[in-house]
């Protein structure tokens, strides 16, 4: 039978956004240096003939970059809706849309922030659609559940008979499509919910407890575990410093920083990022900034020091590692750094698309001592610990 998968990647994420503070819905964070929803990608397509993603055409396009599965056709990304419901419609809708004899049969719903689905979960899913019109994975949930409010316990719910439902879920295409079509307003938290309001039967096959959902913190810590290799921690230091110079804006860590003058340089003499970068560098054993931009090149000259940050990230994802800690230290007795150093780490977090809580940027002085306690220019420490293979 002909099986496809919509891979949802519409979502927010607003309760793992709110603890970790990063500009990136979780789908699309750094797991074993991929974002999430390719290892979700990954999983769904050895038993799929076809996946749909759903969600932002430009941050899906990036994440799914190179993805071309043997045996399976990966579609043309459709934008999601403000809801789920909304974008498992647009996903059936996009499969609708294929020539009659293309369409699938059998359709799987999978949300893009679940990345390890163990084989034989999705296996189950697909095989008990023999028999039944939808089938959910699910496992039991094995905690007393309390009922409370306002912080006091109003009741103990009976936990016989409950499960936690995962993805995917399963569904004989025609019917999901025509309850979509038929279905109020009103958001369903899963789709076996619409079957089940409709007087389906939807079967429960086990799921797996390693089947997490990315939603909160410490979910990505036992994902990595999971998921990575054994990661080896690697340490790299850098240093610079680049004179002050007139008529120049002063760019430090990504951001323009209001001064009289600014730093001398071929780039746009970013001294933050450019010890940072040699930092992550060395951290890899790949040389320094000169080796990856030579200065002697015009290519770079008065170039936005941002690029060379970004590659420095690329090649850490590239060598399949994650950045751990990188901390900055600039050195001057002008500006005043404390001001700026929330903007500064919120920039480099950006650049490294990393949680802004694994950047630190702090200052000192020299005590008027030496070329920065006299003001000619400004210096920069910078350390890195990334983990690879």
């Amino acid at each position: 039978m002909r099986v496809a998968a919509i891979l949802l990647a519409a979502g927010q994420g607003s309760r793992y956004s709110a603890q970790t503070a990063t500009p990136l819905a979780k789908q699309y964070v750094t797991l074993g240096g991929r974002p999430v929803i390719r290892h979700a990608a990954d999983a769904l397509a050895p038993h799929v003939g076809m996946i749909q993603p759903v969600g932002d055409p430009a941050l899906l396009a990036s994440a799914l970059e190179g993805f071309a599965p043997a045996g399976c056709t990966v579609l043309p990304i459709v934008p999601g809706g403000a809801t789920r419901q909304a974008s498992v419609s647009a996903g059936l809708d996009a499969l609708d849309r294929l020539p009659e004899n293309a369409r699938p049969e059998l359709v799987l719903i999978h949300d893009g922030a679940r990345p390890y689905v163990p084989a034989a979960v999705t296996q189950g899913v697909i095989a008990a659609l023999e028999k039944h019109a939808g089938v959910i994975p699910a496992v039991p949930v094995a905690d007393t559940i309390k009922r409370a409010k306002d912080g006091i316990i109003t009741d103990t719910v009976p936990r016989t008979d409950l499960f936690r439902a995962q993805t995917p879920q399963g569904f004989r295409f025609a019917l999901l499509r025509d309850l979509h079509r038929a279905a109020s307003a009103a958001d369903a938290t899963d789709d076996a919910a619409l079957l089940e309001q409709a007087g389906h039967h939807v079967a429960i096959v086990p799921g797996s407890e390693d089947n997490i959902k990315l939603t909160y913190k410490e979910d990505l810590v036992r994902l990595e575990r999971l998921i990575g290799p054994t990661l080896l921690p690697r340490t790299g230091t850098g240093y610079d410093v680049h004179a002050f110079a007139e008529n120049r804006p002063l760019i430090m860590c990504g951001i323009n920083v209001p001064h009289t003058r600014g730093l001398a340089g071929h780039s746009d003499a970013d001294v933050g990022i450019h010890a940072l970068c040699d930092a992550i560098y060395g951290a890899l054993a790949e040389g320094d900034i000169g080796r990856h931009f030579p200065p002697s090149q015009n290519e770079w000259k008065d170039a936005d020091s941002a690029r060379f940050l970004v590659h420095a990230g690329e090649r850490i994802r590239l060598r399949g590692g994650m950045l751990v800690n990188a901390d900055v230290t600039l050195i001057c007795e002008r500006p005043k750094i404390g001001p700026h150093s929330e903007a500064m780490r919120a920039r480099l977090a950006e650049l490294l698309k990393v949680d802004v809580d694994r950047i630190s940027v702090k200052a000192t002085t020299s005590e008027r001592l030496g070329f920065t306690g006299r003001e000619e220019g400004i210096a920069c420490l910078a350390s890195a610990t990334v983990l690879v293979p």
